[in-house]
């Protein structure tokens, strides 16, 4: 190795250094029945891990690096898109520095965990970056990034830093990839778990089962909620919604993806097929309940 390759290898060496190095005072380790992942303070007295690596019900502590273990108490958690918010005594902890920014594809992500309270960490690159997406469970992901890092189930709700040392968002384990919920999706959903506890979902009531028609698809209604605001317009089950205020269906899904946190208290055109003779109707979207 030349002198110049030793000195730009000692420097990047370094910069990781440094870059961890600020990130420490803001991880903690989560723990909850069996379950272990990584977390990090977003506001004083305020945690955020990921949704899917908390278990269900239990006690929940979180581990600081000096093995401290600290009680904390779940405030919220969005199935959807994967952000979880804790509420635990944070002292000696400072904030971690979110930045809505999107890394540039191809650029260096430092992965900053905790496994069992001590610090981890993990070098790798951008490997995919997107426009906003819907996650399986419907939530709304600001933008598609991906990592090409290895990442191990502890460490679920770890930072990803970049390279100026913010962090652009949690590194999560989604199918055969690391993904990361981006800073912008964690602040909007973490400020609606902090104030109500829960994001709002559309509800309309209705179990659907995708059918085909001769001139496209539609939505064959299953089941009713009786007490559901579909119940309340006049939809019964069998009838078959083919049309969504004024727009053909074009998929069950397509309707589901509809129903987010800002359709709640909307109302609706909804056009079906009732033995074969077309009928409308207009509802209000109420609010999902809990589950």
């Amino acid at each position: 190795m030349t002198d110049m390759s030793a000195t730009t290898f000692a420097s990047l060496s370094s910069a990781l250094e440094s870059v961890v190095a600020g990130a420490r005072r803001s991880i903690v380790s989560v723990h909850s029945r069996r379950s272990r992942a990584a977390g990090f303070v977003w506001k004083s007295g305020l945690v955020i891990t990921a949704d899917e690596a908390l278990a269900e019900e239990g006690e929940v502590s979180i581990r600081l690096a000096d093995g401290d273990v600290r009680p904390a108490t779940i405030a919220g958690r969005d199935h959807t898109t994967d952000v979880a918010l804790l509420r635990a005594d944070t002292t000696g902890l400072v904030p971690a520095r979110l930045s809505p920014r999107v890394p540039a594809l191809g650029s260096l992500a430092v992965v900053a965990a905790a496994d069992n309270g001590v610090p981890t960490a993990a070098l790798g690159i951008v490997s995919l970056v997107g426009e906003r997406w819907r996650s399986l469970r419907g939530g709304e992901i600001d933008a598609r990034i991906e990592l090409d890092i290895r990442l191990r189930h502890r460490s679920e709700g770890s930072l990803a830093l970049d390279a100026s040392a913010e962090a652009f968002g949690m590194a999560v384990l989604g199918p055969r990839r690391v993904l990361v919920i981006p800073a912008t999706t964690i602040e909007r959903v973490a400020a609606k778990l902090e104030t109500h506890g829960r994001v709002a979902r559309g509800y309309l009531g209705l179990g659907l089962q995708p059918v085909r028609l001769d001139d496209g698809v539609g939505a064959m209604v299953m089941s009713v909620d009786k007490t559901g605001p579909s119940a309340s317009a006049g939809i019964r089950q069998g009838d078959v919604i083919v049309s969504w205020n004024n727009e053909k269906l074009s998929s069950v899904q397509a309707l589901l993806r509809a129903l987010g946190p800002e359709s709640v208290g909307s109302a609706v055109d909804i056009s079906v097929q009732r033995g074969g003779e077309p009928r409308s109707f207009k509802l209000t979207i109420g609010e999902r309940p809990d589950a």
